[in-house]
């Protein structure tokens, strides 16, 4: 089993704005760089594609089951967990608009899931 990410990662990924994700193309394999928000609960590290599933980067990043994180000066390897219990993508979707700003907008239970709920995953360290 991995370790967890470092209190300093975890703080890294708390104070950070926009971070660059690189993932490797399912079909050509070479590397892709895109820049997205990054939050964290204290205790794991989660991202989202607010265009969805749809987007390349997370088609990418499930099909290859690995990417890397620029976080701050730090390079870091790491897997994903595709989020799809709606709680679970309802809870960093907040996690997401405390850190962000009311433009995030969290479905409600009744509701279905955003294209961004629908596009979370939390990042695992790996190696």
């Amino acid at each position: 089993m991995t370790e967890p990410f470092s209190p300093e990662v975890l703080d890294a990924a708390r104070r950070e704005k926009e971070v660059t994700l690189i993932t490797h193309g399912r079909k050509t394999g070479k590397p892709r760089s895109v820049t997205i928000w990054i939050s964290t609960d204290g205790h794991r590290i989660f991202v989202r594609s607010g265009g969805g599933l749809g987007r390349n980067w997370p088609q990418n990043l499930m099909a290859r089951g690995e990417a890397e994180l620029k976080l701050g000066r730090r390079s870091i390897k790491v897997g994903p967990r595709h989020v799809t219990e709606p709680s679970e993508a309802r809870a960093v979707s907040q996690l997401v608009r405390d850190k962000y700003g009311a433009n995030v907008k969290p479905s409600q239970p009744t509701e279905p899931l955003t294209q961004g709920e629908q596009a979370t995953f939390e990042l695992l360290p790996s190696d």
